[in-house]
């Protein structure tokens, strides 16, 4: 199945390309919209959390974030029950953001998608969400579950 990968990683690169040719914010990147969307939709989440959420480590969450922060796009903050969990906060360039991320990302599924019948669609995503949800076990070595 060769094909697998080369299909999902092919439409992500161009995903990728897309975004960053209409993602019009200073200082935000194409793979940085998964932050700005995870971080608006749960303020406060922990790097940690969001390193589970979007299925990165745990270094690249931490260099994003960094890059997010000098760019002002989030605040991390210690959590005051256990100060070795930092929070992770959008700031209103961030909310300002957001809309356009969501746009963008609706705009680049309904383009794919505009040629495919409702069932089609629904067909696709279902499989799609089984494919992740299968790469996601494998990952963290539980493969025995059945999809």
């Amino acid at each position: 199945m060769d094909f697998l990968m080369k299909y999902i990683s092919g439409t992500y690169r161009c995903a990728g390309s897309f975004r960053a040719s209409r993602l019009d914010m200073e200082g935000l990147g194409s793979c940085q919209h998964v932050y700005i969307a995870q971080i608006c939709q749960n303020p406060g989440i922990s790097q940690e959390g969001l390193a589970k959420r979007i299925c990165v480590n745990k270094s690249t969450v931490t260099r994003q974030l960094g890059a997010l922060e000098q760019n002002g796009f989030v605040l991390r903050h210690p959590d005051p029950g256990d100060r070795r969990i930092l929070r992770v906060y959008p700031t209103e360039k961030a909310k300002l953001a957001y809309p356009r991320v969501m746009e963008l990302r609706a705009d680049w599924n309904r383009l794919l998608l505009e040629d495919f019948t409702p069932e089609e669609r629904g067909a696709l995503l279902h499989m799609l969400e089984r494919i992740w949800r299968r790469a996601v076990r494998v990952t963290e070595g539980e493969t025995a579950e059945k999809d």
